[in-house]
């Protein structure tokens, strides 16, 4: 079994056997809209359709269909698309891996990763870019959230565990977006904001 498929395998486990806690911890908080989402949805057109990869359950998605937003929600954990089912009937989801996407070239405008991207290795970050980019349409923009710091693995520390996690520094992703054909509008170093811990907040425009 490859590394992307052994990890994720052993993500979405942890996120499964673990979803009842996670769930209580995300619907006992007054859902606060991300400073980074709000940033970034000013680079998007009204009624754009936009893409949240790795959507839990589908808070953010929530919110930008309130704005107006075409959004459709994708993730691999089943019972957090249940969640987001319950709260939201009429929200298109997805079930999917974030390596094999099923959607067509050039389908949406936006992409919005918030902590779905930190569970890829780092050899396995600008394949996904790439196939992320593809389904963006010509001068698209992308927001992603990444842990900054180093080293990857079981981290320790976390309150869902057994979940695979990689870390990043600024120089080492900028490099890995523009390899992946993402034109880097502004990454900035965030602490304890939406979540705990140090953080690199990403905004990237598709390069023609």
């Amino acid at each position: 079994m490859g590394a992307l498929r052994s990890t994720t395998k052993q993500t979405i486990q942890a996120y499964t056997s673990w979803s009842e806690v996670y769930l209580k911890e995300w619907y006992r908080r007054t859902y606060r809209i991300p400073l980074h989402l709000q940033i970034w949805i000013e680079h998007l057109s009204p009624r754009s359709q936009v893409l949240d990869l790795g959507c839990g359950p589908g808070q953010d998605s929530r919110y930008l269909r309130r704005r107006g937003f075409h959004v459709v929600g994708l993730d691999l954990t089943r019972p957090f698309l249940q969640a987001a089912r319950k709260r939201s009937p009429k929200l298109p989801l997805v079930q999917a891996d974030i390596e094999h996407l099923p959607f067509s070239p050039e389908t949406f405008d936006g992409i919005w990763a918030a902590a779905s991207l930190i569970h890829l290795p780092q050899t396995k970050l600008k394949k996904v870019l790439r196939q992320v980019r593809a389904l963006t349409r010509p001068s698209g923009f992308l927001a992603a959230t990444f842990l900054h710091g180093k080293g990857a693995g079981l981290l320790p520390g976390q309150w869902i565990p057994g979940r695979y996690m990689c870390k990043w520094l600024k120089p080492e992703l900028q490099e890995v977006f523009q390899q992946a054909r993402w034109h880097i509008i502004s990454v900035q170093t965030v602490s304890n904001r939406e979540r705990k811990g140090r953080w690199l907040n990403l905004i990237a425009k598709r390069r023609t």
